[in-house]
Order: C-alpha cells, then structure tokens, then sequence
C-alpha cells in the first residue's frame, strides 16, 4: 500500500477519528501499563505513528520531565495531537516516514509504537530505524496486528467473493525473529486478542471505515453491494445476535544493545559510538 494514500486517507479521518478508535485506544492504553518496566528515566520519548495523539499526552502526564515527540505521517492527525498539548505538558508533533526517521543516532531514550507496523511493506526497517535512533538501554514497546485479526470478516468473504483478500501479518515468531535481526535485546512478547461486537454488519463496517481499518481488505469497496449476502455470510458466526470481530494484538517489548554492537544496513554493517565514550575510553594522560 503506498503511503502517499495511507497519509491521504487518515489525513480526511482525522477529525472523527477518536470518537470511533476505541480499539485503538484500548491497546495504546494497555501498551502503556508496559511502561513500568524501563529501566532508564527518559528524557526523551518518541510515540512513532501517534495518531491524534491520545497516548502522547498520556506518556507525558506519565514522565512529566520528558520531552514527548508525537511523529506521524498524517499533517491532520498531528493538528489532532497539538490539541491536547498543554502549556505546563507541551507536546511535540513531527512530521515524517517511520522508516526515515528525521531523529539523530541514539537520540531517544523510549519508544512507544502502538498500532503501527503492521501498515508498512517491510516492518522490519522500522525496527532497524528504531534501533538506530534508540540509545543503549532504551526501552521499545509495540503492538501491532497479527494473524488472526479480522478472521470473521475473512470467514464470511470467502463465502461470498474469494476475490477479496484481507493483509497478511506475521505472527508472534516473525515479528521477534525481526526484533533479533535489528540487534534488540531481551525480547518480551505475547499476544491476546480483542472482539469487538455490532448491533449490525453496518455499523461495524462504517467503524472500520472511520478508523481506517478498512484499507486493510483489499476489495472492500464491494461491502456495500452485496451487505445482505456478507450479512447471510455471518450468521454462523453471531455473538449473542451481534456481529463480532476479532483482532489479534502482538504486543512486544526490547531494549536497545550496547552502542558498540553493529546494526545492518543497506551499506553494509554500522556502528555507533557517542563521543563521550570515545573520550572516557582515552589513556589517562592523553592530549
């Protein structure tokens, strides 16, 4: 999916967004809880893909001394986010590609990433965009997708159009083996999964559209069409006469290597080394 149109199209949700985010607010909210586990007091924390924000200003009422850094891709979103900022708990918005992260080396002490990854074409580059601009010891956490999200909605599809595809996301195993491969250190993961339930297939696929969730089933514009026989399609699968969906939530969280450990590039391996360890790692005496 280019992200030319994913911007666009969060840009135009926006405004409606957190009336209708709920299961994006539960898991940043549950991401969050995580947070007692750091082991650094971070002067500097990125929440990558912020949204409007709602966990930007959670992180600051959280670690008040901190600089928070909201960054999406979304200008509207971050218009969102400068809403709750607060003059005693400022809020920073930043515009960027999650994967080009417009952040110096070793620059920040935690990152936050709820929601996100599962939007890229190789979510691989953003742990290895992270690890670049984390420092030693920082504290990553993360959920994103996983494999079983949205397998109602597929159930019933595949009975109707098998044309219609939903996105693929890796699995528990696949998104550590990617922790691994960016050089991220004592990797604690699990999952859980979150059913969602609708009076109505119409009010559960408007959700979806307004949450952007939609963008993740390729054909979905034949929704509306066909709503009775995708309605039919669901009967199996009632919840107490309400129409469920599930979303499997990978939740992860690592800490950033020794400065001196090689991260993988395009050109090849690099290593980092502040300044201030080059000085404390001088012979005494040396001018």
């Amino acid at each position: 999916m280019e992200p030319d149109f994913i911007r666009k199209h969060f840009d135009r949700l926006a405004k409606q967004y957190d009336s209708h985010a709920a299961l994006e607010q539960e898991v940043a909210t549950r991401l969050l809880e995580r947070t007692v586990f750091n082991r650094l007091a971070p002067a500097r924390i990125l929440d990558l893909g912020c949204g409007t924000g709602t966990a930007s200003a959670a992180l600051k009422n959280q670690f008040r001394q901190a600089q928070v850094i909201g960054m999406d891709t979304s200008p509207l979103m971050l218009e969102q986010m400068k809403r709750k900022s607060r003059l005693l708990k400022p809020l920073k918005a930043v515009c960027g590609d999650a994967t080009a992260l417009p952040l110096a080396d070793q620059s920040v002490d935690m990152v936050f990433s709820s929601l996100v990854s599962h939007w890229l074409d190789d979510p691989a580059a953003l742990f290895t965009e992270i690890r670049r601009v984390l420092r030693p010891e920082g504290m990553l956490m993360f959920a994103t997708l996983g494999p079983q999200s949205l397998a109602e909605l597929g159930a019933a599809w595949s009975s109707l159009d098998e044309a219609v595809q939903l996105a693929v996301f890796p699995d528990l195993m696949e998104v550590g083996d990617a922790l691994f491969a960016a050089g991220f250190r004592e990797p604690v993961m699990d999952t859980e999964r979150i059913t969602l339930q609708y009076p109505d297939l119409k009010s559960m696929m408007l959700e979806m559209e307004a949450t952007g969730a939609s963008l993740l089933v390729s054909g979905w514009e034949k929704w509306g069409p066909v709503h009775e026989q995708l309605g039919d399609g669901f009967d199996a699968l009632l919840v107490d006469g309400k129409y469920p969906i599930t979303f499997e939530i990978v939740y992860g969280m690592a800490f950033g290597p020794p400065e001196s450990q090689p991260r993988k590039t395009d050109q090849g391996d690099v290593v980092t080394i502040s300044v201030d360890s080059l000085l404390k790692s001088r012979p005494m005496g040396y001018d």
